[in-house]
């Protein structure tokens, strides 16, 4: 099933950037995976 919602999350622009989090990860775990996108995106 999550297989299923992550590949939902990669079709959705606006939350494709999420689908390598997890369902169910709290707000600080988006928080940090957004922070090290943003880091390699720096790069």
């Amino acid at each position: 099933m999550t297989e299923t919602m992550t590949k939902s999350k990669a079709d959705d622009p606006e939350r494709s950037h999420l689908a390598d989090v997890e369902d169910g990860c709290g707000c600080t775990e988006i928080w940090e995976h957004m922070s090290e996108a943003r880091d390699e995106d720096d790069d």
